[in-house]
């Protein structure tokens, strides 16, 4: 399985406007509608040779009618005690010095799911009489303070996959996470729901007896007969993609987690004709060849 930093990179990466539309909600009002994204792979500067980069340090320009605007998001996963506002403010002014005439957002999200005692330093000032010497603050998301009950209704994939990072009762966690598998499939497209089910699998720690009672649930609604199909046929092929993970890892001596990444997006009928052309293949490198040709197939159709 991908890091957890990935799998939220990939999140931003996928869904960069519906990503917008949840930390910025006025975004488009303010400034218009959105022509281009880009991603910018620039890295923050390090101060010393032994710092790290932060986490999910992704940086996403929009460019709007109006304005030219740089989200850069920073993720915290359990150990916010490692977060410095001080080291965000250096950072940041070194993308405002990468992208001049542009508006450097720093976002920082926080996805553990626990109630803090301590809260972490929100913003930085500094004055002198009548001169403010430093001001600076940056957008604050902890999902632990939502409450995934008020986002059912809302349309946002981001939001759906994020659903089981949110706060909720432990009554309430059925409901959670087969809000978040319907929602997802009726916002997003059968690859991406594909890639995210797992996601929304692994954060909501479904245990496979609990997945099975989910699907009866959907399947016997009307509303969600289609879901619980879907939900069936990913099971039949995680299934068939475990033994081919198995089959390729053996014949090419190539480790099983190096595979298992290869499949994603790929459909059945591909993992089909997969599992018969290694019994022609010599080498893993043809395997990759094939598997990324398919994959730009699969996403001009």
């Amino acid at each position: 399985m991908e890091s957890h930093d990935q799998n939220f990179k990939n999140i931003f990466l996928d869904f960069p406007e519906e990503a917008l539309d949840w930390i910025l909600p006025q975004a488009k009002k303010d400034w218009g509608k959105i022509w281009n994204i880009d991603f910018p792979r620039q890295e923050t500067r390090k101060y010393k040779l032994t710092d790290g980069h932060f986490n999910l340090d992704m940086p996403i320009l929009y460019y709007f009618e109006k304005n030219k605007v740089l989200v850069w998001l920073v993720e915290f996963q359990e150990d916010k005690e490692k977060f410095s506002i001080y080291k965000l403010l250096h950072y940041t002014t070194d993308l405002m010095e990468q992208f001049p005439n542009t508006l450097v957002i720093p976002t920082v999200l926080f996805t553990d799911r626990k109630e803090w005692n301590i809260d972490v330093k929100r913003k930085l000032e500094m004055k002198y009489k009548q001169y403010l010497l430093l001001h600076f603050e940056y957008i604050f998301i902890k999902l632990f303070d939502y409450n995934a009950k008020d986002f059912f209704h809302v349309q946002n994939p981001v939001i759906k996959i994020l659903l089981p990072k949110m706060n909720y009762e432990p009554h309430e966690r059925f409901e959670v996470i087969r809000q978040a598998y319907s929602g997802l499939f009726q916002l997003a497209s059968s690859l991406l729901f594909e890639k995210y089910v797992y996601f929304i699998d692994t954060y909501s720690e479904i245990k496979e007896e609990e997945k099975v009672i989910i699907y009866n649930e959907l399947k016997n609604k009307k509303d969600t007969v289609m879901l619980a199909q879907y939900i069936k046929e990913l099971g039949l092929e995680e299934g068939r993609t475990s033994i081919l993970n198995h089959q390729i890892a053996k014949k090419y001596q190539v480790d099983n987690s190096n595979v298992s990444i290869l499949f994603q997006g790929l459909k059945q009928n591909d993992l089909l004709d997969l599992s018969e052309k290694i019994l022609e293949w010599n080498s893993f490198d043809e395997v990759k060849y094939w598997v990324q040709q398919k994959k730009q197939e699969n996403m001009k159709i």
